[in-house]
């Protein structure tokens, strides 16, 4: 494979790394053997060109000169963030004399990884890192901070995660943009949205805050947290009531629609305005412009399901498309991710089989915080890579009270020295994904992308397949899958004859033409993968395991007597807490803000700019209160993760719950409840 890393000068291919379902094909121009400029590939077929000031800031990034250059032991107390410089060689054999010490007396599962996406590449983020944790035997880790709840709710509607082709979506006549903060977090999709939108298409926005997306929007409908579903439930019941349904469609190719259409009669706009906080009219105006514009489509975004309910939630929502056959359609149908189409083949790269015990615990990453503190036999030492903890795991305070334990052996692996890095033990430098080779699959979009080397590694920088072979040999592990090239493992993933879709992407090809698209069936919907072969409207997967089968509301806990619904949103300039440290983004986004209902301020004696405490009995933080009529009354949200600053309370995951969502071990961060007052100067 070509590698662009010796040439100093010149306009390179290359994709976007970040946790974004757009993941954008972009060109980095080089002079010098440094990156001065990154843009947008304008033959890329979906993002044409045009990228986020995220990625078009990444060299101040990569350059930033806060980088890691080396790997750092700690000098300190845990927290303090005083380290000295080391080797390479000093610090993986530390690493593997403390784990080998560790294995022999408590057995390895006293060893636990901690990765997310901070880089979306398949090969840094699942591969020699799970083989490694796999032949050690670790503690496996649930890594269900982001979609998991909505992914197994949708699946337990549509057997997978498909859905419409993006490019399609220029054909759309209506939009509905659910939970979804779209311009901020799937800008492409908006652009694909204006230009049906000069056609004639109207967009519909529905969240519990007018961001962005919802002064976008053609028509923004505020709703409760947490009650999305029972606004599906009220639109189905108009949709059978006024025979608003494609009943052929319906008879062919879903089960269950008989006992949805008894089911949904309970459903009345006048019950689910009174959980939703939506007037029975724009219930009524909703449902009848779904129900006679086509094509329609739903596109269900990732807030809606970090709440107890948001499997259910995504699954309900998920129903709708079939109701009025809208699958049948060019541009027509729904979307809560499609990286089905792309699915690979990942026994191969993450080698499961070698795990000797398959009974090995599993740890959620979502309590992490309950795990580092009161786990019985205890974690003893953490790996962290790709994922900054400390700032974005719920329940803030256990979180670092657990990393402040110093008989925990903690090790972290990224560019900067990140709020989780300032409790560690070793420090190791890690590239960024120019200076990788890797692949990456979309969950938007149908196409498959190869990233080249663009540049050589920052320092001594490592990427994290770099440092598990090191971690693998050190660890004494002699295994041939340790010794698998980058081109090896992209061989291993392409060939997965499982997924037909993946049939038109080869390794030859791909190194070739950087990026291809998978051979998708526009008709998937009529052979799915779910125990029927149809959309599952009653699902008797879910009634085994003691479920309703159907759709159905079911309100959110009450954890607190506390008068606020707190959700804390992404904003436009960060992504979870990258590029929060960075001072270009920082300055973009300014200061972080509560916004909150005029009459609820009002009442609290709350002016537009105040400072104001965020509190409730998990911790409390202070942000800058933006008082309007963007919420409903009793709800508030901020938006962003900040990095520590001396003085600062900005730290919003302190009051999110560690609970666990109804559906795949999902996150609740959106279920938490507070109380406000202002701050006296």
């Amino acid at each position: 494979m070509k590698s662009y890393v010796d040439q100093p000068n010149g306009v390179f291919p290359s994709v976007c790394s970040l946790d974004c379902p757009d993941q954008c094909g972009l060109l980095v121009h080089k002079k010098d053997g440094k990156i001065v400029k990154v843009e947008g590939d304008p033959n890329h077929p979906v993002t044409q060109g045009s990228i986020c000031n995220k990625v078009r800031h990444m060299a101040e990034r990569i350059y930033d000169p806060k980088r890691l250059t080396q790997p750092l032991k700690r000098v300190g107390v845990k927290g303090e963030g005083r380290f000295e410089p080391i080797s390479w060689d000093e610090a993986i054999e530390t690493i593997t004399f403390h784990w080998k010490q560790l294995v022999s007396a408590y057995g390895p599962e006293s060893i636990l990884p901690y990765s997310f996406y901070g880089n979306m590449g398949r090969l840094n983020a699942e591969s020699m890192d799970l083989r490694f944790f796999h032949r050690l035997g670790a503690s496996r880790l649930e890594r269900t901070i982001c979609n998991a709840a909505g992914g197994v709710g949708y699946n337990y509607t549509m057997g997978a995660n498909y859905g419409t082709d993006p490019e399609e979506t220029v054909h759309t006549k209506l939009f509905i943009m659910w939970g979804i903060n779209a311009v901020s977090t799937n800008m492409h999709q908006v652009m694909l949205a204006e230009k049906a939108r000069k056609n004639g298409a109207q967009i519909v926005v529905i969240d519990c805050h007018k961001n962005q997306t919802g002064r976008w929007a053609d028509w923004f409908i505020p709703v409760l947290p947490g009650t999305d579903t029972a606004l599906a439930l009220g639109i189905m019941h108009i949709l059978f009531a006024e025979n608003m349904v494609d009943s052929a469609f319906l008879e062919t190719y879903t089960v269950g629609h008989e006992e949805l259409r008894e089911h949904v009669k309970q459903y009345d706009p006048s019950t689910v305005s009174a959980i939703t906080g939506v007037p029975a009219e724009d219930i009524y105006r909703l449902a009848r412009l779904y129900g006679t514009t086509s094509p329609s489509l739903v596109r269900i975004g990732n807030g809606l399901q970090h709440h107890d309910n948001g499997g259910m939630c995504v699954r309900t929502i998920a129903c709708l498309p079939a109701l009025t056959g809208q699958w049948l359609v060019s541009g027509g149908g729904g979307m809560k991710g499609n990286k089905g189409f792309l699915e690979h083949n990942k026994q191969a790269l993450q080698r499961p089989d070698v795990l000797a015990n398959k009974q090995t615990r599993r740890v959620n990453m979502n309590a992490i915080g309950t795990a580092l503190l009161q786990l019985d036999p205890p974690i003893r030492s953490l790996y962290v890579y790709s994922s900054n903890p400390a700032l974005v795991a719920p329940e803030g305070n256990k979180v670092r009270k657990g990393l402040e334990r110093e008989d925990l052996f903690t090790v972290v692996h990224d560019l900067f020295l990140t709020e989780t890095a300032a409790y560690a033990d070793i420090v190791l430098p890690a590239t960024s994904a120019f200076e990788n080779t890797d692949f990456y699959t979309s969950y938007w979009h149908h196409y498959m992308q190869l990233q080249k080397p663009v540049i050589a590694p920052h320092g001594e920088s490592k990427s994290n397949v770099e440092v598990f072979r090191l971690l693998a040999k050190g660890m004494g592990f002699e295994d041939e899958m340790f010794d698998d090239t980058e081109e090896d493992m992209i061989r291993q993933a392409l060939d997965f004859p499982a997924n037909p879709f993946l049939a038109s992407i080869s390794y030859e090809e791909l190194v070739e033409k950087n990026y291809l698209k998978a051979a998708v069936d526009k008709r998937f919907f009529e052979q799915l993968p779910t125990p029927s072969g149809k959309i599952e409207l009653y699902s008797k997967q879910l009634e085994a395991l003691g479920y309703p089968p159907l759709p159905t509301y079911t309100p959110l806990v009450v954890e607190s007597s506390y008068p606020y619904q707190y959700v804390p949103g992404p904003n436009h300039n960060f992504l979870n807490s990258t590029f929060s440290n960075n001072a270009k983004h920082v300055q973009l986004e300014k200061f972080p803000r509560l916004y909150m209902n005029a009459a609820d301020a009002q009442a609290s004696g709350i002016a537009d700019g105040d400072l104001v405490r965020v509190w409730n009995d998990r911790g409390e933080c202070e942000l800058t209160a933006s008082v309007g009529e963007s919420v409903l009354k009793g709800v508030v949200v901020s938006q962003g993760l900040w990095a520590d600053k001396p003085g600062a309370k900005h730290h919003v995951n302190v009051l999110t719950p560690d609970r666990i969502a109804d559906m795949g071990g999902g996150a609740t961060f959106f279920s938490g409840r507070v109380n406000v007052e202002k701050v006296a100067r």
